[in-house]
C-alpha cells in the first residue's frame, strides 16, 4: 500500500511540474520573440551595450516571474495578467530603445 502511495504522489508531482511548464505558452512565445528583437537591435546597431544589458535585465525579472508563479503548479489569471503587463512595458521599452537617437560607440 505504500509502495502505491509513494508512486501516486511521484506521479502527481511530476504531472503538475509539467503541466506548470505549458501554463504559460503566450508568455513563453513572447519572451521569446522579446528575446530575438533585443538581439536584432543589438546586431543592426539600434541598441547600445548598455540599453541591451537593460532590456536583458528586464527580460531576466520578467522569467523570474514566470518561474515564481509556477512554482506552486498553477497559475492563477492575476499572476498572467501580471506577467502580461510587465511584457507590455518590455515591449514598449524595447521599441523605444531601438528607435531612439542613440547609437553605438564602435
Amino acid at each position: 500500500m505504500k509502495k502505491h502511495i509513494l508512486i501516486f504522489s511521484v506521479i502527481s508531482l511530476l504531472s503538475a511540474a509539467i503541466y506548470a511548464q505549458e501554463a504559460t505558452p503566450r508568455a513563453n512565445a513572447r519572451q521569446k520573440a522579446q528575446r530575438a528583437r533585443i538581439a536584432e537591435g543589438r546586431v543592426d546597431g539600434d541598441l547600445t551595450n548598455a540599453e541591451a544589458a537593460a532590456l536583458n535585465r528586464q527580460q531576466r525579472h520578467i522569467r523570474r516571474t514566470e518561474r515564481r508563479a509556477k512554482a506552486d503548479g498553477t497559475v492563477t489569471v492575476a499572476e498572467k495578467r501580471k506577467i502580461n503587463r510587465k511584457q507590455n512595458r518590455a515591449s514598449r521599452n524595447i521599441r523605444r530603445a531601438k528607435n531612439n537617437s542613440i547609437t553605438p560607440a564602435n
